[in-house]
């Protein structure tokens, strides 16, 4: 996400099961839908492109990206990544993390053509939080320009890579990020601090009307944005969208990074590993340990 002074996206989430050591587990599809998608292609290369969400920032340490820990491409077994689930099917898979803590939709192409370059045959997108996420309301990047940038980034990506499995997961909803942690003294100290997100967290406490109708508008913004991402995807045969998976989720305040009451921990990136893979090309694929 974005780097302290210029906050980022938020976490979601419940952690998931517990680790299995050598062992496999198969997702909710049961043993029909597992034998169904058993022969579906799994890819030899993925790139994850996005903001620092998808960096696993603050998920290990202080202000520090964690790729490990990546819902998209980390190594994690804690996390599940969706690498390490294909990586169980296809242990040559190569996974490459081209996110940038900061970026916006603006950054996409530039992200997406690190992917052409790398010949990707999977991408994952999740980027937009730190368009809402801006120091006021005012600075948010605006639905049309949202629209532009991501469409940019889709065309970079189709034309570079016509056979890549693309996949867009939905941004968070940042009002949930308020609900959970306006109530905690530590979480309000550092979203003043280090100005994280202050277009939705400014004047937590706050229950003026000026104030509850500056959440709503920024929530509304994450869900026009969402809006941009299912229709694009949609118009694309090879691009799968998360159905708002990840906007819906009621992640809790212990699922986010104690260094700044933001970000994703690990249980958060867990999370996000589980609610996006059900939602991919390959739901119903086995995991198992790192090897």
């Amino acid at each position: 996400m974005l780097r302290p002074v210029v906050p980022l996206t938020l976490a979601t989430a419940l952690t998931g099961l517990a680790g299995l050591t050598g062992a496999v587990l198969a997702a909710p599809g049961a043993a029909a839908e597992a034998a169904e998608t058993a022969g579906a292609p799994v890819p030899a290369r993925m790139v994850a492109l996005g903001d620092s969400i998808t960096r696993g920032f603050n998920a290990c340490g202080w202000y520090v990206d964690c790729i490990g820990r990546s819902w998209s491409t980390g190594h994690d077994t804690a996390v599940r990544s969706h690498y390490l689930r294909l990586a169980a099917r296809e242990p040559s898979l190569t996974p490459y993390n081209a996110a940038a803590t900061g970026a916006r939709v603006a950054d996409l192409a530039r992200q997406a053509q690190i992917a052409v370059d790398r010949r990707a045959q999977y991408v994952t997108i999740l980027i937009g939080a730190n368009d809402a996420c801006a120091p006021t309301e005012e600075r948010m990047t605006p639905v049309a320009d949202f629209e532009t940038r991501f469409r940019v980034g889709l065309r970079t990506l189709r034309e570079g890579l016509p056979g890549a499995e693309v996949f867009v997961a939905s941004i968070p909803d940042l009002r949930r990020l308020w609900q959970v942690g306006r109530g905690n003294a530590v979480a309000r100290t550092a979203w003043a601090r280090f100005g994280i997100c202050q277009s939705m967290l400014a004047r937590p406490l706050s229950a003026s009307a000026a104030d509850i109708a500056r959440r709503e508008r920024v929530r509304q913004r994450v869900i026009d944005y969402n809006a941009v991402l299912r229709r694009l995807c949609a118009q694309d045969a090879r691009c799968r969208f998360d159905d708002d998976a990840v906007f819906d989720y009621r992640f809790t305040l212990a699922q986010v990074s104690k260094w700044d009451y933001f970000h994703p921990n690990g249980n958060g990136q867990a999370v996000l590993a589980r609610v996006t893979y059900a939602r991919s090309f390959w739901p119903a694929a086995v995991w198992a340990s790192a090897r």
